[in-house]
């Protein structure tokens, strides 16, 4: 088990960017594959992005393809969401995700979940 929580969230204008992070710790945590999901007012938790344990691979939905970018820090155990290009319809709760596959991380079947941070895009 790994415990996770995000930072990093807040109110920009549409165009911004912002960097998310999301802090693990156990002693197994940099093993964990880790991904960010997103739910907005009213609508379903969606996948945005996933990273396998070593970084040497990435998923993304389409939505954010070109505009996100996901990384991590092993080291210090911590993943991140760079975003850029940030419109409107990117608001929502942001919420950390990991799991041992990847494939768990993306299926959003993982048991390892953040609190969530808001990131809001004003038009």
């Amino acid at each position: 088990q790994v415990q996770l929580v995000e930072s990093g969230g807040g109110l920009v204008q549409a165009g911004g960017s912002l960097r998310l992070s999301c802090a693990a710790s156990g002693p197994t945590a940099s093993t964990y594959a880790m991904g960010w999901f997103r739910q907005a007012p009213g609508k379903e938790r969606e996948f945005v992005a996933a990273i396998n344990w070593n970084g040497g691979t990435t998923s993304y939905t389409d939505s954010v393809k070109g505009r996100f970018t996901i990384s991590r820090d092993n080291p210090k155990k911590t993943m991140y969401l760079q975003m850029d290009s940030l419109q409107p319809e990117d608001t929502a709760v942001y919420l950390c995700v990991a799991a041992l596959q990847i494939q768990r991380v993306k299926a959003g079947t993982a048991s390892n979940w953040g609190r969530g941070t808001q990131v809001t895009v004003s038009s």
